[in-house]
């Protein structure tokens, strides 16, 4: 059945502008920004993860890793890295990704065997991260203003109960997707569903996000993410543990220069 309603967004994306286009642009903005606030504020955290990928033919392979992330100028810009430590072929490999309100992030991939820092930039940043269905555009915040929004409408969300926004949003930057379908459920603003379209318009890829818990009362924060290639029928889970906030991570923690001496 979910199979069935991925395909629904796509005839809604390719309609015309109706009647109410400014107004449902003014509202699927707001929604967003009011998600973005909903998740900022916590300052800094630590947390741990493992990374599932799964072949078309149901072969899994796993990888573990560390990530920490750091809120700057009051949640205007963010810093986040992501290193491996298992299994050893990957050991060492790590991710820092700088975030920016309305301008274009940057992110840099440390390689262990080559011993360098590689800047990830142009169509670099629609290929795959460390070979799984995530790409590196996809381990960025989900920051509003990289986006144009407009809101379609109010439904049953697509995981379990409730009722979620349902938005188009359009990047603003240098992407590798023409648009995106987003679920947003309207109780906590918590992201429920990313359907991404190729630049050919195709359904390339969705995101699920669940098992949700609170944080210091107040930051939610999914348990498990999963994105399946429609194209491929590869998919990549990633499950997150031992969220630990407010621990003292300074700037130049995450930066270039620390990338390499991050394992």
């Amino acid at each position: 059945m979910i199979f069935k309603r991925l395909l629904i967004p796509l005839v809604i994306i390719c309609s015309g502008a109706t009647s109410g286009f400014a107004q449902d642009a003014q509202k699927g903005q707001q929604i967003a920004q009011r998600a973005e606030a909903a998740g900022n504020g916590y300052g800094d955290f630590t947390v741990q993860g493992d990374m599932t990928l799964r072949t078309a033919g149901g072969a899994t392979s796993k990888r573990r890793f560390a990530a920490k992330n750091l809120e700057l100028n009051g949640g205007r810009a963010t810093r986040y890295m992501m290193v491996f430590d298992w299994p050893g072929d990957i050991r060492g490999t790590a991710l820092l990704t700088h975030s920016f309100n309305g301008k274009q992030d940057s992110q840099w991939l440390y390689l262990p065997a080559a011993g360098r820092v590689k800047k990830i930039a142009g169509n670099g940043r629609s290929g795959s991260f460390v070979g799984s269905e995530f790409s590196y555009e996809d381990m960025v915040e989900q920051d509003a203003s990289s986006y144009r929004h407009v809101w379609l409408r109010d439904e049953a969300c697509p995981i379990g109960a409730g009722t979620c926004h349902l938005l188009q949003r359009t990047p603003i930057f240098k992407s590798g997707y023409s648009q995106q379908a987003v679920w947003i459920d309207t109780n906590a603003l918590r992201y429920q569903l990313i359907q991404y379209y190729n630049r050919q318009g195709q359904l390339n890829k969705t995101l699920t996000m669940k098992n949700y818990k609170k944080y210091k009362g107040r930051f939610w924060r999914p348990s498990q993410m999963t994105m399946v290639n429609h194209l491929t029928g590869k998919s990549t889970t990633l499950n997150w543990k031992n969220y630990q906030f407010n621990v003292g991570l300074q700037p130049n923690q995450l930066t270039r220069e620390a990338l390499a001496r991050a394992q």
